[in-house]
């Protein structure tokens, strides 16, 4: 059987194709699935689980039906949905994994992340970033009412893409530096994430040994996955619908 990995979804009501190629995929192969692991950005905003966006519903009902299935579903926040909560994980039936998570596939060790923290060249996004992971500033953000929320989501998105526009690509890429870093704390021999968009499978040299990292595609024209089985894996693009 096949562990299935995704990331960067950016669901969204005004992209309903997103959904419903994931609707899909809950569906379909991954009810086939050994696990199905989502690092990160399955939103494209969340801004609490008190989140009264109908178009969210029926992903969380197919979330909770595959977990009811017998196929566990493994969530990791990312920069647009940083704010999922015990809520969200109670109504799913998913689990809430921290960032970076270690685990062990087909005799493979593998760093999972959503790859945001390794962008270091990007210093005013790092500390954009520690800000909104801090529990207090998040706990401070749920205490305002979820208009004031979305308002403030809508607001930020927009300010990202603007200076996203204006950045050297190399700027919004991870770091190579920081990815060394990351495989040598960890000791692993895989790392996987995505975050940047731009899906590829590169080899790191570490001294006397190489590794993988592994980089998923977001969902914006078409999904993007990870299929991992005991004979190895292959990073594809899905079918359009």
């Amino acid at each position: 059987m096949t562990t299935l990995f995704i990331s960067d979804l950016h669901l969204d009501e005004e992209r309903p194709a997103i959904g419903d190629q994931l609707l899909a995929l809950l569906e379909g192969e991954a009810s086939n699935a050994d696990a199905l692991y989502i690092l990160g950005d399955l939103f494209e905003s969340w801004v609490g689980d008190d989140d009264p966006n109908e178009h969210y519903a029926s992903i969380k009902i197919a979330l909770c039906a595959l977990v009811d299935s017998g196929v566990p579903v493994y969530f990791m926040h990312g920069n647009r949905d940083f704010m999922i909560g015990a809520d969200f994980a109670r109504e799913t039936g998913v689990t809430l994994l921290p960032d970076p998570c270690r685990l062990e596939l087909h005799g493979t060790s593998v760093l999972l992340s959503h790859g945001d923290a390794m962008c270091t060249d990007d210093v005013e996004y790092q500390q954009v970033r520690t800000m909104t992971r801090d529990p207090e500033w998040q706990a401070m953000m749920l205490t305002k009412p979820v208009e004031e929320r979305i308002a403030f989501a809508a607001q930020a998105r927009e300010r990202s893409q603007a200076k996203y526009d204006s950045l050297n690509e190399e700027i919004t890429d991870v770091n190579q530096g920081e990815v060394e870093k990351t495989f040598n704390e960890h000791g692993v021999d895989v790392l996987l994430h995505g975050h940047t968009h731009r899906p590829a499978v590169h080899d790191v040299e570490l001294g006397d040994r190489m590794a993988k990292r592994i980089v998923l595609g977001d969902w914006y024209e078409q999904g993007s996955i990870l299929r991992w089985d005991e004979n190895g894996y292959s990073l594809d693009t899905m079918q359009r619908l």
